[in-house]
């Protein structure tokens, strides 16, 4: 009977340290997490931080480019027709957005051919185009680079798991424990970034095309005004 309570309190112990382990790693916060993947997440951070600020600077620029009067062009048409360019010329240059400025080059092209016309509007087209696409391309460097570098956090977990076995001559889970948070943490910060940087490159692409396709359909129309009265 005595054997039987001492091994009843042995299990009792073992049940309540396996109970305090556990609530011990549930107590773990995101920071202290984070903390654990070593001096590798700093640059990470980094990349973290210019992707958040070049996403929503871009974004905020770009929104302001596509923001177009819906009867922007109806106006430019009517005052083409009647004869009243001067009218023409001042709706389109107090139009801050790259369409206006295009309609405005056209304007200014008045009297010269056609051909003429269409190459100096192509031509803002593109500096606007350029305009919007500015610093697009560290997203993409960033999707990019995050997932080497939590790679090279994996390497760096990997040296740190082997140095603490052959310092320690130990194979247990409190000498390579270090060196496993160094791997997982990295690497998927790493991974994180990289797609978050890779899903704000492409919806901002997708919103500078949309622009596009509006600074395309409101050159055809400009022409087609000009057009309209010899046919």
């Amino acid at each position: 009977m005595f054997y039987l309570l001492q091994i009843g309190n042995a299990v009792s112990d073992t049940a309540q340290k396996i109970a305090a382990n556990t609530a011990q790693v549930e107590k773990i916060s995101m920071l202290e997490l984070l903390q654990k993947g070593g001096f590798i997440m700093y640059p990470l951070y980094f990349l973290l931080a210019i992707s958040i600020f070049v996403f929503f600077e871009r974004l905020i620029a770009i929104r302001k480019a596509s923001k177009i009067e819906p009867g922007f062009m109806g106006m430019i048409r009517d005052n083409i027709v009647s004869g009243n360019i001067a009218s023409a010329k001042s709706i389109a240059k107090n139009a801050d957005n790259p369409v206006a400025r295009m309609i405005d080059k056209g304007l200014q092209r008045l009297g010269k051919n056609i051909d003429a016309i269409e190459k100096s509007m192509e031509n803002v087209g593109k500096l606007e185009m350029y305009k919007m696409e500015k610093n697009l391309s560290i997203l993409s460097l960033i999707a990019g680079i995050a997932p080497m570098f939590g790679f090279l956090g994996t390497i760096v977990g990997m040296v740190q798991l082997f140095y603490g076995i052959a310092s320690t001559g130990e194979y247990t889970l409190s000498t390579i424990a270090g060196g496993i948070y160094t791997k997982m943490v990295t690497s998927a910060t790493g991974l994180i970034i990289g797609l978050i940087a890779y899903v704000g490159y492409n919806f901002l692409s997708t919103q500078i095309d949309k622009t596009a396709n509006k600074m395309e359909a409101a050159s055809s129309d400009f022409i087609d005004i000009l057009l309209a009265p010899t046919k």
